[in-house]
């Protein structure tokens, strides 16, 4: 048998067949691999290079371009980040830079960079409030319907080139639908209506009818074939704070507070995760008639079903007695679960001004999503939950980033109300 010697490291208890001693100094495979490591991290540290790639750049245009462009990392290289992230150049660009931005992604899309064209336009769309006027008909070109907010209003001459698309090319159809929905003038609300009334025969192959698709868009066909909008226009982001404002400054607005609430299904208490007094700028854009408006749910269990609070004339939400447990909800054990998301609720105050509607349209490009009103950004699939004492649809109240509140938090919880039944819902979507 042949002897081991043991590692050279002290304290290390592993032993080495000579051959490995030989290979590696006398130290066992792990520390051998530990002092690799060491010696790349002080080499790289003593070696690495800050990169400027903004230096003397002050082209909005320019930088942007630069923030697009992919590049492999290097160990050796730290690139100096620049002052301001996308969302703040994209929202200060002028009509003129953003027709530049439009025209670049454009090249990109032409060279076959989907990916980055794309991420463009919908950057223009949902942070601009640009209308891609000049794109339409290169993306239909390219077969690019997604995201379908990129047809945001576009006009009649492409509303019918898509209306007539979607009766031919089955394997588009979804993404067509999308597009028309995100035009939604009149034509394609009759349209829409008349799908209704009698179902294409493409239908069949549709997950959902095609009108509602609109949902997607924000809108939805009621009952007597007119649009509805189903969120207010005016969208103020919830922002995160380095300290918690002066209580005058926190009077009109808490957010993600103990509620004095249990949850009847697993005991915790429930949280009151949007709280607005009357006069609150946002408050005023929603329909909604009263001294204040609180949404409260239950954390663990909202994370798998749609939650009902009543809320009484003065405010005050408690449990509906619409809410059902699903079969499907485990048993909880209150001890899995921390509270340190409380403690991000007094750092959070909504913004002094409206940003566009539609900033946060497209989950993934903004990294503020939290906000009340404007449109929702919806992870998976749009999911207006039905007020359980009407049947309509709820509206969208606001919504509220988990990673806002914990390093590691995941997901969006999304609040509704229905103001004529003072039902508030709130359902979530893992991100």
């Amino acid at each position: 048998m042949t002897e081991r010697i043991e590692c050279q490291t002290p304290g290390c208890s592993a032993t080495i067949l000579p051959a490995t001693a030989a290979k590696t100094g006398g130290y066992c495979m792990p520390c051998h691999q530990e002092q690799q490591r060491e010696e790349q991290r002080i080499f790289i540290e003593q070696n690495r290079k800050e990169v400027d790639l903004y230096e003397e750049i002050t082209d909005p245009v320019e930088v942007l371009r630069i923030m697009h462009t992919s590049r492999r990392y290097d160990p050796l290289i730290e690139y100096v980040p620049y002052p301001l992230n996308r969302e703040q150049l994209y929202t200060a660009l002028s009509l003129e830079e953003a027709e530049r931005m439009q025209a670049y992604a454009l090249e990109l899309l032409e060279a076959g960079d989907e990916d980055t064209a794309t991420e463009i336009l919908a950057s223009l769309v949902c942070y601009s409030g640009k209308l891609l006027d000049n794109c339409w008909l290169e993306l239909m070109e390219q077969n690019v319907y997604n995201p379908a907010i990129l047809f945001k209003d576009a006009p009649p001459s492409i509303r019918n080139l898509l209306l007539e698309k979607v009766e031919i090319h089955s394997g588009n159809r979804n993404p067509l639908l999308l597009a028309l929905a995100w035009i939604g003038d009149e034509a394609v609300v009759q349209q829409f209506l008349e799908w209704r009334r009698a179902a294409p025969e493409w239908a069949q192959e549709l997950y959902v009818t095609p009108e509602r698709y609109a949902q997607e868009a924000g809108w939805e066909l009621t009952a007597a074939g007119e649009r509805r909008d189903l969120f207010a226009r005016k969208n103020y982001a919830m922002e995160r704070m380095d300290a918690p404002l002066e209580a005058g400054d926190q009077a009109s607005e808490a957010f993600v507070t103990v509620s004095h609430q249990q949850c009847p299904w697993c005991g915790g208490q429930l949280t009151t995760l949007v709280e607005l007094q009357k006069g609150h700028p946002a408050l005023k854009e929603i329909a909604w008639d009263g001294e204040r408006l609180a949404v409260d749910t239950c954390v663990i269990c909202g994370s798998y079903s749609v939650i009902y609070m009543e809320v009484d004339p003065a405010g005050t939400p408690f449990w509906s007695k619409h809410n059902q447990r699903p079969d499907y909800l485990p048993d909880i054990n209150l001890d899995d679960y921390g509270q340190d998301y409380l403690a991000a609720g007094p750092l959070l105050s909504t913004a002094e001004s409206p940003r566009n509607t539609y900033h946060s349209a497209v989950w993934g490009i903004d990294p503020i999503v939290s906000q009340i009103g404007g449109h929702p950004s919806w992870v998976q699939d749009a999911e207006y939950p039905v007020c359980p004492c009407c049947s309509h649809t709820m509206s969208f109240i606001a919504q509220l980033d988990w990673g806002q509140l914990e390093e590691y938090g995941e997901g969006i919880y999304y609040m509704f109300s229905c103001a004529k039944d003072r039902i508030t819902a709130t359902l979530y979507q893992q991100s």
